[in-house]
């Protein structure tokens, strides 16, 4: 199988010829730091939004023979909506988001154009163009099917919390303000459903949905509210994507047992990432098993971070154990590839996967 089959076929639920490697995504310094292990002749060890246009280049195009290197079954690329610097480590997006750029060069919303409902009616979501899609071109130009093509993209809930600025404020609308809720979330699905299927066109075979739902202990609204403000939107996406050929996994952070069962009767083909500080994945993908694949969990906070090889070998074995029979599993580590896990780790993660994943399993 190739990459791309294998990847596929284990979002689908089914068993391909080896457990899928695959990361929603894996900080620049990270990838240059990875790749110092095999390569010369590298970019500078930089955030992007630091590099100049040949640095960018040349950075996408290490992730490239990174990928190549460790044999990994997808790639995963953003939506680029733009960032045009304010100082002060802000910026502001196509969507007049503005956020703080953490020293790791992650935006996080810290304002946004929607203070009222009245400031519905002069905004419009911009209009999803090839400028969105140049880095899913790229990707799908460099591997030629030969790997899974992975859109990331926030979705409904995320993306109507930036635009009101917190996460609070939206949190706050579900209980005092449901009119202004379900109006954002009309405007902002439709507006996913455009970048989502103009992504699917320009080569993504796949959508994973960030966007954190819950925190280690419960889920951030309560599953009434889920039902209410965000599920009948989220089934929207999920059928839109399926028409337009595509899969669709959904990222959360957290506890998501309360909500579990809603986010596959949403239609989500995958969840990731099975937290192990606060979700089993071997208890998950039992519950899940025949209607939606799992993706995760080597734990990026502890094992990863801390650890050895060898401890992350062990892990790795032991996630493949109760995650991959049977198939419907693909592995990742539990959020991404950050700037604290070790390169070596990341490594060690990829060679174990390769060790232990073929099938039949047994290990």
């Amino acid at each position: 199988m190739t990459g791309k089959e294998r990847f596929l076929t284990a979002l689908k639920g089914g068993q391909p010829d080896a457990v899928p490697i695959w990361e929603m995504g894996i900080n620049e310094v990270c990838i240059i730091d990875a790749a110092k292990h095999f390569f010369t002749d590298l970019p500078a060890r930089k955030l992007i939004h630091e590099m100049n246009m040949a640095e960018q280049l040349a950075l996408l195009n290490t992730l490239v023979k990174l990928l190549d290197t460790l044999d990994m079954d997808g790639v995963t690329m953003p939506t680029l909506t733009g960032r045009e610097d304010l100082g002060g480590n802000k910026v502001r997006d196509k969507l007049g988001v503005v956020s703080h750029v953490t020293p790791h060069g992650e935006p996080f919303p810290v304002d946004g154009p929607i203070k009222s409902e009245s400031d519905l009616s002069g905004y419009k979501m911009p209009k999803p163009d090839d400028s969105f899609m140049m880095a899913v071109r790229f990707a799908s130009a460099q591997f030629a099917g030969r790997r899974a093509v992975v859109l990331h993209s926030p979705g409904t809930f995320k993306v109507s919390w930036s635009l009101r600025g917190s996460m609070e404020a939206l949190l706050t609308d579900f209980a005092l303000n449901p009119t202004l809720a379900h109006s954002l979330a009309r405007m902002v699905t439709d507006y996913c459903i455009e970048v989502f299927s103009l992504a699917l066109k320009c080569g993504a075979d796949a959508v994973i949905l960030e966007g954190d739902l819950a925190m280690n202990n419960n889920t951030l609204m309560s599953p009434k509210h889920y039902r209410e403000f965000i599920k009948p939107y989220h089934k929207e996406i999920t059928d839109a994507v399926h028409a337009a050929g595509g899969l669709i996994a959904k990222h959360s952070d957290g506890n998501l047992w309360p909500i579990l069962d809603d986010l596959i009767e949403a239609g989500f083909d995958g969840i990731h990432p099975i937290q192990p500080q606060c979700m089993d994945i071997g208890e998950v993908k039992a519950h899940c098993a025949g209607r939606a694949a799992v993706l995760g969990n080597i734990d990026c906070i502890g094992v990863l971070v801390d650890g050895t090889p060898d401890d992350v070998d062990e892990y790795v074995k032991q996630t493949i154990r109760v995650a991959a029979p049977g198939g419907g599993y693909i592995l990742s580590s539990s959020n991404s590839i950050h700037p604290d896990v070790k390169p070596e780790n990341f490594i060690a993660m990829t060679k174990a996967a390769k060790k232990y994943g073929a099938y039949p399993i047994n290990v």
